[in-house]
């Protein structure tokens, strides 16, 4: 079976959502999402995150930032890279508001982003790269890598970035694989509580 690579529309948002949730739990019980919207029922939190992957404001989870990949026109993986000088921080609180979440966000964002890194703004970030259970060594996710980073080759780019936790054995030995290497790692006490994780690193790669 052939996999086809596209760009995501809004009427991907279901299984954007399906993957940013799956992507953000990461094998942990809960993950970002989970805490955000303070809420222990997975139907209600995909229905606020297909609604993330529509807002005005253009976060990373915005679906104009993701590629899907498919093989007999099944929705089979996503690979999100977005541009770190308009996907910000305040463009993240942002969508989170138009979707309803209050003051309640503050805390876990500050968390979150006091266990990140000052990433380079002239350097694209990856992030939600996902699959679905039953299409693993298939070649989606090194399908989706090499058609992102023809992408960012066009824009420009030659250096790539993504975070992800320590502990993430796969996702790390993946990006490596592909000639990604470990640039900095942060442990945080704070992420550990929240999370069960005890921070997270930043990789790169120059294509």
């Amino acid at each position: 079976m052939s996999i086809i690579i596209k760009q995501a529309s809004a009427d991907d948002a279901s299984f954007l959502a399906q993957m940013i949730l799956q992507s953000s739990r990461a094998g942990k019980k809960d993950g970002l999402f989970d805490v955000l919207f303070g809420i222990d029922d997975d139907k209600v939190i995909l229905e606020k995150l297909e609604k993330l992957t529509q807002t005005e404001a253009k976060s990373h989870c915005h679906y104009k930032n993701f590629l899907i990949a498919q093989m007999d026109g099944k929705n089979v993986g996503t690979l999100c890279s977005y541009e770190p000088r308009i996907a910000t921080k305040e463009a993240f609180v942002q969508a989170l508001k138009e979707i309803g979440c209050g003051d309640e966000i503050n805390k876990p964002l500050e968390i979150v982003y006091n266990c990140s890194f000052d990433t380079n703004k002239s350097r694209l970030m990856f992030d939600f790269m996902e699959e679905l259970e039953g299409f693993i060594d298939v070649g989606v996710l090194k399908a989706l890598m090499q058609k992102s980073l023809l992408s960012a080759r066009l824009k420009g780019y030659r250096i790539v970035q993504t975070i992800i936790e320590i502990g993430s054995l796969e996702a790390e030995l993946f990006y490596k694989k592909l000639g990604f290497k470990i640039v900095d790692k942060k442990e945080c006490e704070d992420y550990r509580e929240m999370f069960g994780r005890t921070g997270v690193m930043l990789l790169a790669m120059e294509f």
